[in-house]
């Protein structure tokens, strides 16, 4: 099982997370931020992948460091759960509609840190969450996850859609990339021999 678990403690945050790349969708999600769960959920169940994720944040200031850090644990988990990714598909990639909303995400697990994020909500707030901590979380993902990461929301009305649209094919496309490729040989997927 490819798993991992990460401690992060900071002056602002006190995560734990725990992955495991080849579940079933159960999680445990515990952010401080309940709009924050409600898309770690998608990606959770749209990536078949387990979590298990505790925040204990000072949202009482805002909830930008506790976002922004459980991106970051998570980026932890993942690259620490590919190991050294040997046989996998290395890239990933969705589409996700959601009523009026349509995203796309892709993913490549390239050992380099890169965020392409064009979301152009519709609003500044989704109830009490600020939109621009969506794209703060990614960034954290894409730092230390080392992978490269383009997020396009292609249409949408309902902030909510076009945020859920993008969290739901993140995690379908996350899925993708860390899948075992069965023609793959067991390799490491790149000409340079590592990633």
């Amino acid at each position: 099982m490819r798993t991992a678990d990460v401690i992060r403690n900071t002056n602002e945050t006190r995560i734990r997370v725990s992955i495991n790349l080849d579940g079933t969708g159960k999680h445990t999600l515990q952010s401080g931020v309940p709009f924050l769960d409600h898309m770690l959920d998608q990606i959770a169940r749209h990536g078949l992948i387990d979590l298990d994720i505790h925040c204990d944040g000072d949202t009482h200031i805002d909830d930008h460091h506790t976002v922004e850090d459980i991106g970051i644990a998570l980026g932890q988990a993942v690259a620490i759960a590919v190991g050294d990714k040997a046989g996998l598909r290395r890239y990933g990639h969705s589409y996700v509609p959601l009523d009026e909303a349509l995203s796309r995400v892709v993913i490549d697990l390239s050992g380099r840190p890169g965020l392409q994020f064009h979301v152009p909500f519709t609003r500044a707030r989704i109830g009490t969450f600020d939109v621009d901590l969506a794209r703060e979380f990614f960034q954290g993902f894409v730092n230390h996850a080392q992978a490269t990461v383009h997020i396009d929301n292609l249409r949408g009305e309902n902030a909510h859609h076009q945020c859920e649209t993008v969290f739901k094919a993140f995690g379908r496309a996350l899925r993708m990339a860390v899948e075992q490729d069965p023609r793959n040989g067991g390799v490491i997927p790149s000409t340079k021999g590592v990633l």
